[in-house]
């Protein structure tokens, strides 16, 4: 029983994405609804519609370092900016999008 054991927990540590919420701490992934590139530049309002369908759909696919960005849902629901691997899902940086948030959040962590 133990090496079955054993063997769903190896698969379920080793491939979950552990994202460390500047809130609440590390939370597995599923706590998360992924939001998308963090790093596209959206045009205005008011331009054309070949820019906003350039924007939504061309994009690049990534094999490596991207900003994503996340939403908590499952527990603080705050959005967060995350700098992770494509390739390896190793997470290298965590804040929240809001940047004054982000501000406030370092500031009563450090009480």
């Amino acid at each position: 029983m133990s090496v079955v054991l054993d063997q769903i927990q190896s698969c379920t540590v080793k491939y979950m994405i552990r994202i460390k919420c500047p809130y609440c701490g590390e939370r597995d992934h599923s706590e998360f609804t992924y939001g998308g590139d963090g790093s596209i530049n959206y045009p205005t309002l008011d331009a054309s519609e070949k820019e906003w369908t350039e924007a939504i759909f061309f994009r690049k696919n990534i094999f490596g370092k991207q900003l994503e960005t996340w939403h908590h849902t499952s527990g603080c629901r705050m959005w967060l900016e995350v700098e992770r691997s494509t390739k390896t899902h190793e997470i290298f940086s965590v804040k929240a999008c809001h940047s004054e948030l982000d501000k406030i959040v370092k500031k009563e962590r450090s009480k």
